[in-house]
């Protein structure tokens, strides 16, 4: 299903010349009497260290469920910014109800906007996920397409609750070459900067970086599967390479993931998050 949407981004990328004034699609795909599969939420909360099984959901499993819809918004001819390395830069999730796997979702997404961004153009898209026409969970999420720019101006300012003093290490997560073609599979995001150093290369990148929502959906298997109203707010401050290290930090409602210290390299955060 997603492999002639990412053919069709691939090749509308190099028509695209992102700009922050560019006009926004109008367009609202929609998905209806969507129902999760036991094997594939297995697959996912395996791969991303929430307990199986389970009857509520993860908090970042309707991401997966709707990526079809962003992904029809993101690869028509009216989306100003190309598909091919986009850059997820920030979620913010809100659960106004733990979902269970009875639960038969309609799922839509739409673009919000678009704003200037010291490296680029950076887009904003809302999922909107409802059961009997209530909406019971809604995440808006930051993609940026790096192009050069002479502005220093519309930089996000990241969450107003987040402080810059390190958090408390938890633990140290090795992670393997193959995680972005594996959870590429599960999430149906196979974007070649997720997959193989040559391809990610090509966009940029020393090699395959990790997927901001597997960093995003590890740190929060930490805390459990919410089972009541939550927000989450997560910046994705630096692309995880792999392989690597990395270490997990939290401190009561504040998390992030660091590289992993060592003599040869400064620490890097790669992700800062907080979930109430």
């Amino acid at each position: 299903m997603l492999a002639p949407l990412l053919l069709r981004g691939a090749i509308l990328s190099p028509l695209k010349r992102p700009r922050p004034d560019a006009p926004l699609p109008h367009a609202r795909p929609t998905l209806t009497n969507v129902r999760p599969r036991p094997t594939h939420l297995a697959a996912y909360s395996r791969l991303c260290g929430y307990r199986t099984p389970q009857h509520t959901l993860p908090l970042t499993y309707p991401h997966v469920l709707s990526f079809p819809l962003a992904m029809r918004l993101m690869t028509t001819r009216a989306f100003p910014l190309p598909l091919l390395g986009l850059v997820h830069t920030s979620i913010g999730i809100t659960q106004h109800r733990a979902l269970t796997t009875t639960d038969v979702l309609e799922l839509s997404v739409h673009a919000a906007h678009l704003r200037p961004h010291r490296r680029g153009t950076e887009a904003t898209l809302v999922t909107e996920a409802r059961v009997d026409g209530t909406l019971v969970w809604t995440s808006s999420s930051t993609y940026l397409a790096r192009h050069p720019t002479t502005t220093t101006t519309g930089t996000p300012a990241g969450h107003p609750h987040q402080s810059d003093t390190p958090l408390p290490a938890q633990e140290e997560w090795p992670l393997p070459p193959d995680l972005g073609r594996r959870y590429g599979a599960v999430s149906g995001d196979r974007n070649p900067i997720h997959l193989y150093p040559l391809t990610a290369r090509a966009l940029g990148f020393p090699r395959a970086i990790a997927h901001g929502m597997w960093t995003a959906a590890r740190c929060l298997a930490e805390y459990g599967t919410p089972t009541e109203a939550t927000h989450v707010h997560i910046d994705f401050k630096s692309p995880v390479l792999l392989p690597s290290t990395v270490t997990y930090a939290a401190d009561g409602p504040s998390f992030e993931l660091r590289s992993a210290t060592n003599a040869a390299n400064p620490t890097t955060t790669h992700l800062r998050g907080t979930i109430r």
